[in-house]
């Protein structure tokens, strides 16, 4: 599948860059997850260190302060975390399995991360919401409460969205192609990512900025290129092993009288082709505003789609 992947897929024409720490982030990051009880030795931490959060943190967020891409690839670890929990160890097999985690995790994001003592009574999450709530209070210690009601309320939605996978699992569901794009910006867990990516760099867009259509219309047009780059990446490995609705390859042959395999893959191959053309003129039409202030929004998300492409060539998650 990473054959098909290099061939069918354009290279985003962006700059490919990786930040100087990130191979020290790499073992920090895995000590972060292991104090927090997110994986421990064994399977879950050989599976952890093949995801490689750090190789993906690093090239999104190439430059900047060391704390800023921590925060960033400790954020990616956490998704890894959940998302393999539900996809592989059974918690998204079903709502009602999943629901009472996703619950209290809800009950940390309304919290806004509760308190930073590092006494404090564990959370009904368990480990999952003790390092969340840490990401809540860091976030807020980086961009004050901007940065965080932002990033509670995208990862809400992304737990959420998890919710609706269970469901679908539970049914043996495969949702439409429209209802799919949609729901898996959130499910990808892209907007949280985007939202740390910009504060490491030190430069949240404000309020006027993000409610620009243009910008709102890159912004979904990013979080598409990066999820559907890695599910034609991922698909081969999903496919053999625990086969799955919920991938962009998955839903075109589902929805297609043959369910072909190998016309579903070149469909999905050619939507994020025409969509990688689409993102870069809508790019060039804000570039051309000469609005200095949309820069370091623009730079996040090229960064973020180059750094899926080269990190999806060179991890070992999908292997």
């Amino acid at each position: 599948m990473r054959t098909f992947a290099i061939s069918a897929l354009r290279e985003p024409p962006f700059p490919a860059r990786q930040h100087d720490a990130t191979a020290r982030v790499a073992r920090e990051s895995i000590e972060w997850a292991l104090g927090h009880g997110l994986i421990g030795d064994g399977p879950r931490l050989h599976r952890l260190r093949r995801a490689d959060a750090a190789g993906l943190a690093g090239r999104a967020c190439p430059e900047g302060p060391v704390e800023g891409l921590r925060l960033l690839t400790d954020l990616i670890s956490w998704l890894f975390v959940m998302d393999d929990a539900c996809d592989e160890d059974g918690l998204g097999d079903s709502p009602t399995r999943l629901a009472p985690t996703v619950a209290a995790l809800l009950d940390v994001l309304d919290g806004h991360g509760g308190r930073a003592d590092a006494t404090a009574t564990a959370t009904v999450a368990g480990p999952l919401g003790e390092a969340l709530g840490e990401l809540c209070r860091r976030a807020h210690a980086a961009g004050g409460p901007v940065a965080l009601l932002r990033f509670v309320g995208e990862v809400r939605e992304y737990l959420l969205a998890l919710l609706w996978e269970a469901a679908n699992r539970e049914h043996g569901r495969a949702p439409g192609l429209a209802e799919y794009v949609q729901m898996r910006r959130h499910t990808g867990g892209v907007h949280p990512s985007f939202t740390l990516t910009e504060l490491a760099a030190g430069a949240l867009p404000g309020a006027t900025h993000r409610a620009e259509p243009s910008l709102v219309a890159l912004d979904l047009l990013a979080a598409d290129l990066v999820c559907w780059c890695n599910d034609v990446f991922s698909y081969g490995k999903e496919h053999l092993a625990q086969p799955d609705v919920h991938n962009l390859v998955a839903v075109i042959a589902a929805g297609r009288t043959a369910g072909d395999e190998s016309s579903a893959l070149r469909v999905a191959a050619d939507r994020f082709n025409e969509g990688l053309s689409a993102y870069l003129a809508t790019e060039a039409a804000l570039l051309a505003t000469g609005d200095d202030g949309l820069w370091p929004a623009l730079t996040a998300r090229r960064n973020w789609i180059r750094a899926t492409y080269d990190w999806s060539l060179a991890a070992a998650r999908y292997a």
